[in-house]
């Protein structure tokens, strides 16, 4: 059995953290992550090129989001870095001038890793509930799939599991056709 925790962490705990580290506070914890290795990294980066284009500036899309790579988005008392989050521009029209943003993403993506796949499904998932971010997006480079989640009734719920190569439509992008194979590292 652990010890009781004494003390939340603080924003100082997190800044002190290591570079080389990816730091966050889940439910008053300090938690760390090693830095992505390369096919998560791949994985995220991949994303953003596919949706940045047509969502963000418009080209060939409909525009009217931002989509950031790991923000350091504050959610009440959490502070978490998302792999890639997205704010639909009614919401935040303008990116703010400071390090961490403290509106709710209206779309979040977690590249799944082996060290944190479970945080990321049983701590992350229900502060984003909890923040009302409208949908999430869990992507695993192993297996090569993309599961799509919509928030309904404060809960997530399972829209579609994506495999391999596929070209899909995928909620809250699903005006284009997204192919999954910019997903992979090959």
């Amino acid at each position: 059995m652990g010890l009781p925790r004494t003390k939340r962490a603080t924003y100082e705990h997190l800044l002190a953290v290591p570079d080389n580290l990816v730091a966050e506070i889940i439910d008053g914890d300090l938690v760390t992550s090693p830095r992505p290795a390369p096919r998560h990294s791949n994985a995220a980066s991949g994303v953003v090129d596919l949706l940045r284009g047509p969502f963000q500036r418009g080209g060939g899309g409909p525009g009217g989001w931002i989509i950031l790579f790991e923000p350091e988005v504050h959610l009440g008392e959490d502070v978490l870095v998302p792999d890639v989050a997205g704010w639909r521009r009614e919401r935040m029209p303008r990116l703010p001038d400071t390090a961490a943003i403290g509106i709710a993403p209206d779309w979040v993506c977690e590249i799944l890793s082996p060290s944190t796949a479970a945080l990321d499904r049983a701590n992350k998932m229900p502060i984003y509930a909890r923040a009302r971010v409208g949908h999430i997006w869990l992507i695993d480079p192993g297996p090569r799939t993309l599961e799509t989640y919509r928030l309904r009734d404060a809960a997530w719920t399972l829209i579609e599991t994506f495999r391999g190569d596929a070209k899909v439509r995928a909620e809250p992008f699903d005006e284009i056709e997204i192919d999954l194979g910019g997903l992979w590292a090959d």
